[in-house]
């Protein structure tokens, strides 16, 4: 087996609650193969969303390593976090955050220009608009946030969270907002992008359809994997 993509040794987090310590991850564990989708499940309250913050480079824990390619992200500096977090991991949040001024083929292409400015802007949105296609959303590309559906909003943050071809996706509950027949649709995307595309996938979700299709899942209870 090849080495890990992403590792988290001893991961603990608290947080201060009016002078009262509250921990909220006492001593997780994790590894993650190349090209695997993994779920995280668990009841609310047990730290999944704050695990994958952490193993994002959003949070950082209260002791442990997070290591992305035999890296510690957490030893890089604000700065050297901020563009490994570009570059290498991909977010998609319940919400999808795009940015309203901006067309779904531009909402695409921001993370790539942020990185590279406007040098390759060709290349940018030729991938971009690649991207639009497989999610059959060409036909969508200059529409705005407000003018898209719920369920094509999550793929336009989909498309985002791929265009630096990142090491990793982290989603955080990508369906929760959406009805049942979108969400299997966004379902049915995720499996796509990694059967086609060979995609890390580290999906926190209370979707069963969802964690059913994933090569691994993990329970976290009272801020422990199960």
């Amino acid at each position: 087996m090849s080495d890990p993509v992403l590792v988290a040794e001893e991961i603990y987090k608290s947080f201060d609650d009016a002078g009262r310590e509250v921990k909220v991850l006492k001593g997780i564990n994790l590894s993650v193969q190349k090209s695997e989708m993994l779920t995280i499940t668990g009841p609310s309250g047990s730290g999944k969303s704050t695990l994958l913050h952490i193993l994002g480079g959003l949070s950082r824990p209260s002791s442990g390593q997070i290591r992305l390619k035999n890296s510690d992200i957490y030893n890089l500096g604000e700065t050297g976090i901020a563009r490994l977090r570009n570059r290498s991991i991909g977010f998609v949040f319940q919400f999808h955050h795009l940015l309203p001024d901006f067309t779904a083929l531009e909402n695409i292409m921001m993370p790539a220009l942020i990185d590279n400015g406007h040098s390759g802007q060709g290349y940018i949105k030729k991938r971009a608009m690649e991207i639009l296609e497989r999610m059959d959303m060409a036909d969508r590309h200059d529409h705005r946030p407000g003018e898209l559906s719920g369920g094509e909003q999550q793929r336009v943050a989909i498309g985002r969270a791929m265009i630096n071809n990142p090491e990793i996706i982290l989603a955080d509950e990508p369906t929760g907002s959406l009805d049942v027949q979108t969400a299997e649709t966004v379902h049915r995307l995720f499996s796509d992008l990694h059967r086609n595309y060979d995609q890390t996938f580290i999906i926190v979700t209370h979707n069963e359809s969802l964690s059913e299709k994933a090569d691994r899942r993990v329970r976290l209870a009272g801020g422990k994997i199960e």
